[in-house]
């Protein structure tokens, strides 16, 4: 971008900064005015204009709050005694950083009402206040908090400390953030006794400075602090700590407060303070396996916020499953729990601009998902610490090739001087990241020797180049539908490749991936590493990633997703790389956790608090795996309590031994013989499952199908003893009448197996790939586990159910009516009056398609509707033997601290 064009752009953004919702004549008005200092041409302009509109268009809604019902409201009649001197400055960084005058307005009133949540530090005497806050991965849960910062020390807070993940590098990274947007003055000179630099907010107004007693290049240190020589009973202007999440760190932290500020006679520190606990969900839990024992870091949390006379504690997450509400063994520990959040939680809602799960694994996965089946060979999925690499998988080849011509492509689009990132996550050993960092580097040398050399020739010549042939290959197949012709996208090549670097983020590597240093020129990387790119560690500029983990659990994969974020300007061209079992999980845990988002915003709308959405969240389906998971210690056996409304379970897990595969093809013919018996006739089914529906079909058949089935015991969901007992307390309201589906493909081929004798009429099988976790045991359907298709839920409901439950998802997601939508399913579960059993006919094929059963496999699935009266959870029996062996990766990397 020229200077010319740069400083216009600058002056027009600080003018649209102004306006809420600026219309593109606003824009256009604006550039014309500016644009007489400075030569740029009608076709630059209107381009400047456009980038405005899309920019601007961006909104942001308040999300869902929660609060007990003794709070008693303050802020308000405090708020004409506060000066918003710290906020000011912070907004004033955030209209510089191009967030919309929309987006910042609704952040000032998000972070307001978080502020008004917690306690007035005015108030005198005693008290604590604990809170949640749940954003989403990579969505801008660190400006949410550093906006509270500023506003808690405008409102009196004198001490603030921020925890900030496990890692050295997440924490030098908050740091530098908490230094830009709240103390204004670079803390690695301030306290290492350099020339002082300001930074960020600090360029606006100094006339007041928070006091930081760490820095972005090093962790808390009492000998540092004391340095300092600022009793915290003292201060003028707020206290600043920010601390890795270790146990020696909190240790040294609450023996400094104890020995130099607290109250000589021994009493607690009386200044009000503020603690954010960042991925509140990770190690501040109780993680340990015995019933009275509390993690180190839990209790050493504890320890600080009981050493002040005044605290208020806010986690923030991204998993509204946060272990804080399941790892107790009572509701009733739950809910006295010291870090439950018993007075707030609040939910964000992310800008429209997000690039969050709902684009990447339900919109539009064709686009941004690439499969990773040919590492086994190369690098298996479980692999040991000291596994040799001697080459890369191909795929990964592909996404490196993908970064390079994606990068040159933002060239093209005058995307100069700006971040651009690769994330390799492959494995969790330091030895095998160092390997492929190796491998990488000598592969990307071979491409930028190329693009040198070959870059600048007619491009039949050029394509005489095999690499340049390749990355040829890779535009064509990639983005041969941008804006670009490949003869532009070759000549910028070598300027996209040169600059790009392969560094190790793990714990031997040197420092943070420090963007705030290149913020001129960009910084262009491939991040290669393993448990340090899977907790709150952001990579500016992300377009392309590999992710090659064999993790299936709900926070490490969501916290893995460090590919959700903002892409202004580049979206179309972000790629993802992972195994397809691994898309498969993420489209689960992103839809639960959705639905319980959508649960808070029905619960606020009910005046419920904090403690009934704990329950709700110790109630979800997904806790079996969670509490299984947390609590293997104890014995081989877990109970947990589920509750099943409004949710779908199938089996997803099979066996597959030919006396259950009979058994159960038995089960559903005796389940058709009673259906066809009966006064009920079949209809056909309309729309995008085919086969054959009873509707209003009594209970009876139903709980008799369930209970003949032989369940795999690694399905736990559909254990048949649990499902009957909740069918049996709720047949006498909405579970009396189901509504039953024999899915059936509409049309069969030649090939097709079919099934003529269960309903009277042909039945032609869905045809489903065998997952490649599935042995001589076990029968896994898809690498995805999943039997039904989309859509197969609004079976049974009327057109005008259909378009209601739409129309509503629509409203709330705020589409334009000429977007196309795919709707999940969840939408069609809320609608139903009646349960839907649906009953799989499976044609079961190996990866190559060859037939593996010769007969038709039976599976089920029942979606169930939202409950009439309060729901009763029935009780499952955990196998934690099962959890192990399936989740034997999650647990070594939390027993051995991630990156070895």
């Amino acid at each position: 971008m020229s200077d010319d064009l740069k400083d216009l752009e600058t002056i027009v953004e600080a003018l649209l900064a102004k306006d809420q919702n600026p219309t593109p004549e606003r824009i256009r008005q604006l550039i014309h005015s500016s644009r007489l200092l400075y030569p740029i041409d009608d076709e630059t302009a209107e381009r400047l204009a456009r980038e405005f509109e899309v920019r601007h268009s961006v909104t942001m809604t308040i999300g869902a709050m929660l609060t007990d019902r003794e709070y008693e409201p303050w802020l308000e009649s405090a708020r004409s005694k506060i000066t918003p001197y710290y906020w000011d400055r912070y907004k004033r960084l955030l209209a510089e950083q191009r967030f919309t005058g929309q987006v910042i307005t609704t952040l000032d009133d998000v972070t307001e009402r978080i502020l008004g949540l917690l306690e007035n530090p005015l108030k005198e005497g005693p008290w604590d206040r604990r809170g949640m806050v749940v954003g989403h991965v990579q969505s801008g849960k660190t400006a949410n908090y550093t906006g509270l910062i500023c506003k808690a020390a405008d409102a009196g807070y004198k001490i603030i400390i921020v925890i900030a993940g496990i890692h050295n590098n997440l924490r030098n990274q908050t740091q530098s953030r908490i230094d830009l947007g709240f103390v204004g003055r670079d803390s690695a000179r301030l306290l290492s006794g350099r020339v002082e630099k300001v930074v960020g907010v600090g360029r606006f107004d100094q006339t007041r400075t928070p006091i930081t007693f760490t820095n972005s290049i090093r962790d808390f240190n009492k000998a540092l602090a004391t340095s300092v020589g600022i009793p915290l009973q003292n201060l003028a202007e707020p206290a600043v700590f920010v601390i890795k999440k270790n146990a020696s760190t909190l240790k040294y932290l609450l023996e400094w407060l104890r020995e130099y500020s607290a109250n000589r006679d021994g009493t607690k520190v009386d200044a009000p303070m503020l603690l954010v606990d960042d991925e509140a969900d990770n190690a501040s839990i109780n993680i340990r396996y015995g019933r009275e024992e509390v993690s180190t870091i839990n209790g050493r949390i504890r320890d600080i916020l009981q050493l002040f006379e005044r605290s208020c504690y806010v986690g923030y997450t991204a998993t509204p499953f946060a272990n804080i509400f399941i790892d107790p063994d009572t509701d009733d520990e739950m809910l006295g729990a010291d870090l439950f959040p018993r007075n707030f939680i609040v939910s964000l809602d992310p800008p429209t601009n997000y690039f969050g799960p709902a684009r990447v694994f339900f919109d539009d996965p064709e686009a941004v998902i690439r499969y990773v089946d040919d590492n086994e060979d190369v690098l298996p999925l479980t692999h040991k610490i000291d596994t040799y690499i001697d080459a890369l998988p191909q795929s990964l080849i592909d996404a490196l090739r993908t970064f390079v011509v994606a990068r040159a492509i933002r060239l093209a689009r005058d995307h100069r001087n700006k971040h651009c990132s690769m994330l390799v996550n492959a494995s969790r050993f330091t030895n095998v990241q160092k390997q492929l960092r190796d491998l990488i580097h000598a592969k990307l040398q071979n491409m930028q020797a190329s693009a040198r050399i070959s870059g600048a020739l007619p491009e039949e010549q050029a394509l005489q180049d095999q690499e340049l042939t390749e990355l040829h290959n890779i535009w064509t197949r990639e983005f041969s539908k941008t804006e670009f012709s490949w003869s532009v996208i070759q000549g910028l090549l070598h300027e996209a490749a040169a600059p790009i670097n392969v560094v190790e983020v793990n714990s031997n590597s040197p420092g943070a991936l420090r963007y705030s240093d290149y913020e001129s020129t960009g910084l262009n990387v491939i991040a290669v590493g393993g448990y340090s790119l899977s907790r709150g560690l952001t990579l500016e500029g992300l377009m392309v990633s590999y992710f090659l983990r064999n993790s299936m659990m709900y926070d490490t994969l969501m916290q893995m997703g460090r590919w959700f974020g903002y892409r202004p300007g580049y979206d179309d061209l972000c790629r993802v790389w992972m195994p397809e079992d691994a898309e498969g999980w993420y489209s689960h845990i992103s839809e639960s956790i959705e639905m319980l988002r959508e649960e808070l915003r029905r619960m606020e709308a009910a005046n419920a608090t904090p403690e009934e959405f704990g329950l709700k969240v110790r109630s979800h389906p997904d806790t079996l795996i969670v509490t299984a998971r947390n609590k293997m210690g104890s014995g081989e056996k877990v109970v947990v309590s589920i509750g099943l409304g409004n949710n779908f379970i199938e089996t997803a897990t099979l066996m597959r031994d030919e006396e259950s595969l009979r058994r159960n093809r038995l089960a559903a013919h005796r389940l058709a013989e009673r259906l066809t018996e009966s006064d009920r006739p079949a209809t056909q089914a309309i729309g995008i499952s085919g086969g054959w529906l009873f509707s209003e079909v009594s209970v009876g058949p139903v709980i008799d199908f369930v209970s003949a089935f032989r369940n795999h015991p690694g399905s736990m969901l559909t254990d048949p003893e649990p499902v009957r007992r909740y069918i049996e307390d709720r047949y006498d309201t909405e579970l009396r009448e189901w509504d039953i589906l024999f899915a059936s493909l509409n049309r069969g081929g030649e090939d097709t197996l079919m099934d003529s004798d269960l309903l009277g009429v042909p039945i032609n099988c869905q045809q489903r790939t065998a997952g490649r976790r599935s042995d001589g045991r076990t029968l896994r359907i898809t690498n995805k586990q999943r039997v039904a298709s989309r859509g197969v839920e609004k079976t049974g409901l009327s057109e005008e159910e259909i378009d209601a439950a739409e129309q509503g998802y629509r409203r709330e997601k705020g589409f334009a009516e000429d977007i196309s939508v795919n709707y999940p399913d969840r939408i069609y579960r809320t609608a139903r009056k009646r349960p839907l059993l649906i009953l799989h006919l499976l044609d079961v094929i190996s990866e190559n398609g060859s037939r593996i059963i010769p007969q038709p496999v039976v599976a089920w699935g029942i979606s169930f509707p939202k409950p009439e009266r309060e729901e009763k959870r029935v009780e499952y029996l955990v196998n934690t033997t099962w959890v192990r062996e399936n989740y034997a990766e999650d647990i070594n990397e939390d027993e051995m601290g991630g990156d070895q």
